[in-house]
């Protein structure tokens, strides 16, 4: 899907002084966004950005991103640790 936002210049002149382009810096504060909210999956932040899960995690880190990792996820992860330990 393609869409388009309008501007005033002074601000897309911050943007294009960045050295990347508008679309790109639009695009990564809309995945930052979403994922900082939890409508976006870090998944869904690779597959909009082009990006592996390494590069998500990356790119996260170097936008000070903390990661959605609830203890929950935590005890889920661990149970299924614990029965590939027990295997």
């Amino acid at each position: 899907m393609e869409v388009t936002i309008t501007l005033p210049e002074d601000i897309a002149r911050v943007f294009i002084a960045s050295g990347e382009t508008i679309e790109r810096e639009v695009m990564e504060a809309a995945a930052i966004e979403g994922y900082r909210t939890g409508r976006l999956s870090r998944s869904q932040v690779g597959r909009m950005l082009g990006l592996d899960r390494f590069e998500v995690d990356a790119f996260f880190k170097s936008h000070k991103v903390p990661l959605n990792y609830s203890f929950d996820d935590l005890e889920s992860d661990r149970r299924a640790l614990d029965g590939l330990v027990l295997k």
